[in-house]
């Protein structure tokens, strides 16, 4: 467990330190090409060609992956495993710096390139929007894809996992899932959203530790959490309400810092934290923030496992 620690800090190190290596690191063409040739293999109706097909595609590189895992896990006390761990999860991570692609959203000057910038957290193809909720929406469900989804798996499974999720997902979305037939790829789309469900859950957990926990329980109730199904539109709902909680203490304190309290008795809205002017977006300011304060509840949570272990 401590290695698991280790390993994930040092990857998120790298990560944001180290830009050039993760753009000369993180590219998935090979996956691409991987699938254009099984598409030109099995040419006919067959299990290439039914829902489950995408198994064939998962099961060599992850067969590879979970051999040199068992194999590395012994060598070197243990070295040989830590340093193919913090690999694969630095590869399977992102691929994009969430926290830059926010940054470009906010610097922007007009909102003809904020909505270029935005695109960025969109799907390929998708519509971006500079709606304030629907800006939160996606960089909560950037946080799941290139952060909380890997981390979870990898957690569980190791490298394993964190290669499964990934490319589980360039399977399912994006250029890659356009090589695929559409039986497949319907397919690869089940497979993400039954790995998303436990990953969704425990965000809006850490959500409710950090935020206001009884606004997102209602969220979560009112969006169908509860029940067990693989429509995980409860996230978006969770993260909106999370960010409104926020942005309405801010303006709270606000007005007990600017001497409107008089003018909130008397039924008047209190001045906004934020203006228009500024161009700033408090939004995707308080998004990122509540993204950043989840991932730490989560090594929080992993450090006190690795302590629990060692006192033990």
């Amino acid at each position: 467990m401590s290695a698991t620690l280790i390993a994930v800090v040092v990857a998120l190190v790298l990560g944001h330190l180290a830009q050039s290596l993760v753009v000369s690191v993180r590219h998935y063409g090979w996956y691409q090409d991987w699938l254009r040739w099984l598409d030109g293999r099995f040419p006919a109706e067959g299990i290439w060609r039914g829902r489950w097909g995408i198994a064939i595609a998962l099961l060599p590189p992850l067969l590879a992956v979970g051999l040199f895992q068992l194999a590395l896990a012994e060598p070197l006390f243990g070295l040989a495993g830590l340093a193919f761990g913090i690999a694969a999860l630095f590869y399977a991570w992102g691929p994009r710096d969430l926290d830059l692609d926010v940054d470009a959203i906010v610097d922007a000057n007009d909102s003809a390139s904020r909505r270029a910038a935005a695109t960025a957290l969109w799907p390929e193809g998708g519509t971006p929007s500079l709606d304030g909720g629907a800006l939160v929406e996606a960089v909560f469900r950037n946080a799941l894809r290139r952060w909380f989804g890997v981390l979870l798996w990898f957690l569980l499974l190791g490298p394993f996992g964190a290669l499964l999720y990934r490319l589980t997902a360039l399977s399912a979305e994006g250029e890659s899932a356009r090589a695929l037939p559409d039986e497949t790829r319907s397919g690869a789309q089940t497979v993400l959203a039954l790995l998303d469900w436990p990953v969704t859950q425990l965000m809006t957990l850490s959500l409710a530790l950090v935020g206001n926990f009884d606004t997102v329980l209602g969220a979560w109730r009112e969006s169908g959490g509860a029940a067990f199904n693989l429509d995980l539109r409860f996230l978006g709902a969770v993260a909106r309400a999370s960010v409104r909680s926020e942005l309405a203490e801010e303006a709270a304190d606000y007005a007990d810092d600017n001497g409107s309290v008089e003018a909130g008795e008397a039924g008047l809205p209190p001045p906004p934290p934020l203006t228009i002017a500024t161009g700033e977006l408090p939004e995707l300011r308080d998004a990122m923030s509540l993204v950043w304060r989840s991932l730490l509840v989560w090594l929080a949570v992993l450090a006190l496992f690795v302590i629990a272990g060692w006192v033990s």
